[in-house]
């Protein structure tokens, strides 16, 4: 009878124990997500992306690195475009110096840049072709004198090797002063940064131009070196301190959509060109 009752008592702790498993009495967990690395790496030539890259680096607190040229471009933006544009013709590529920073220890990259051409400076080339962002998610920023996002975004997806690019930011280099609040909402919606994002509501409906609003474009554009066109519709959304609108235009090489904000008080002045 002892030796039933001791067999009996083993069988129940097996089944109460799962088949030897941890009891019910033992909770697992999962391990702590690692949070991302994040390293902010530009190309600046004349300070102004620099500005953004280290507004970014302030905002987040991560590793910044500058790329830099063997041949530095100098002169003012007619020169360093024209040297780029024989660098073109001649099939030359940009020599830059090895980065400070690995990009292989980093999860997430901030790639900035002027835009020369409608993409990203040709240093910013040379840094592609000699990276792969294998596992990396690429960030794209760039600063501008009319646009280039759009199109600078586009290239990095077909050169930048193995890499996962997602939607960027852009600022104009007359809106340099904006950037600090910019940037904060922009990393706030990508979702790299806590706090508060601005609810915008959609532009309303594109409708035929008011003398008013053509007014408010001429305004925006007319102080920029080469014409932007002449708007033939526009939608617009109230925005904090002021109106945005949405001009769709039309010029000598197609169509395009010019941003201009209107805040109460100020001179209106165009954001981006999206051609």
């Amino acid at each position: 009878m002892r030796r039933f009752l001791l067999v009996l008592f083993a069988a129940l702790c097996f089944v109460a124990c799962g088949n030897g498993q941890k009891t019910n009495n033992t909770q697992t967990t999962e391990e702590p997500k690692k949070a991302d690395k994040i390293l902010v790496v530009y190309y600046s030539q004349s300070n102004t992306t620099k500005t953004v890259a280290q507004e970014i680096q302030k905002q987040l607190g991560c590793d910044i690195a500058e790329i830099e040229c063997v041949e530095p471009y100098t002169g003012d933006f007619g020169a360093v475009i024209g040297r780029w544009q024989q660098e073109q013709k001649d099939g030359k590529s940009t020599e830059i110096k090895p980065l400070s920073k690995d990009v292989k220890d980093y999860d997430v990259i901030f790639l900035g840049y002027p835009i020369w051409g409608g993409t990203y400076a040709s240093p910013v080339a040379t840094f592609l072709k000699n990276t792969d962002f294998q596992g990396k998610k690429v960030v794209p920023f760039c600063t501008f004198g009319s646009g280039g996002l759009n199109t600078s975004t586009d290239a990095l997806k077909k050169n930048a090797k193995n890499a996962n690019i997602v939607e960027g930011y852009g600022i104009r280099q007359a809106r340099i002063a904006k950037v600090g609040g910019e940037v904060e909402q922009f990393l706030i919606k990508a979702g790299f940064k806590n706090g508060t994002l601005e609810q915008l509501p959609e532009f309303s409906e594109q409708e035929t131009v008011t003398d008013s609003e053509k007014e408010i474009f001429n305004k925006a554009c007319s102080n920029y070196q080469f014409p932007l066109g002449e708007p033939s519709t526009v939608g617009a959304r109230k925005v904090k301190g002021g109106t945005e609108y949405l001009f769709t235009v039309d010029s000598q090489n197609g169509k395009s959509q010019i941003y201009v904000i209107a805040e109460d008080g100020a001179q209106p002045e165009f954001t981006q060109v999206v051609r």
